[in-house]
């Protein structure tokens, strides 16, 4: 399976990683207050092309 050593290794990845990128995100928060107002409205956006497609995928399949 996995060597001690790539456990460590795997520990202290996840461990660095993860503190990397709640770093990250916590010094662009003012960005993102800035940037990204609407994002939420591409998320409907795609999720309602996604129903539609699956909608008439299963309409035209029966």
């Amino acid at each position: 399976m996995f060597s001690k050593g790539q456990l460590i290794f795997l520990v202290f990845f996840v461990i660095v990683f993860t503190a990397g990128l709640v770093w990250s995100y916590r010094k662009d928060t003012k960005l993102h207050k800035i940037y990204y107002k609407k994002v939420w409205m591409v998320a409907v956006g795609i999720l309602i092309v996604v129903a539609i497609f699956a909608t008439l995928t299963f309409i035209l399949h029966t």
